[in-house]
């Protein structure tokens, strides 16, 4: 299959799961659809990004050893905005390892306090936060703060997904009897 006229052929859902399906947990495949992703022209790299979240769905395994450079992607200036999406959907699935975890808590954080970050980005960047304020408790104080301060002019999808996130984050205090 030439996989870059595969992708340019049709932007659907149907080609997307068609495609990952064909990549299936073939870590050569994979590499490649990895190449045109982050080397690709603009509309084959969002393209491509839409089947990484596909392929990274049933084989989580092949996202390992690409995740500091799906970071440093999503990070780059004019990067359509599907790359970013499927970056930090992708992310909320993954264990990110520690050395890259700062990097990734700093581009949600950046994505999360943006004023043209999309909806979706800042939701999966809320959830990635989340994740990495599990290994690195210092972090549940910092992104309490900016998701408390976002609450009152966030959209109702990011009110939800903050105070899930807030729940989870925050210790419940029991009432003294």
């Amino acid at each position: 299959m030439n996989l870059e006229a595969e992708i340019l052929k049709e932007h659907s859902k149907r080609q997307a799961i068609k495609i990952s399906r064909w990549i299936g947990g073939d870590e050569v495949r994979f590499a490649g659809l990895m190449t045109l992703f982050l080397t690709g022209e603009h509309h084959v790299a969002q393209r491509a990004s839409w089947i990484v979240s596909h392929c990274a769905d049933r084989h989580p395994h092949l996202i390992g050893p690409w995740i500091a450079k799906m970071i440093k992607r999503a990070s780059e200036k004019n990067v359509h905005d599907a790359v970013k999406r499927n970056v930090v959907r992708v992310l909320q699935f993954v264990a990110i390892p520690k050395k890259f975890q700062g990097i990734a808590a700093d581009l949600c954080f950046g994505f999360l306090q943006s004023v043209e970050s999309p909806i979706a980005v800042k939701a999966f960047s809320m959830t990635v936060l989340a994740n990495i304020a599990d290994d690195e408790p210092d972090l549940k104080r910092e992104l309490s703060l900016v998701l408390k301060e976002m609450l009152p002019f966030g959209s109702s999808g990011i009110r939800a997904r903050a105070k899930k996130i807030l729940h989870k984050i925050e210790p419940q205090t029991l009432p003294v009897e």
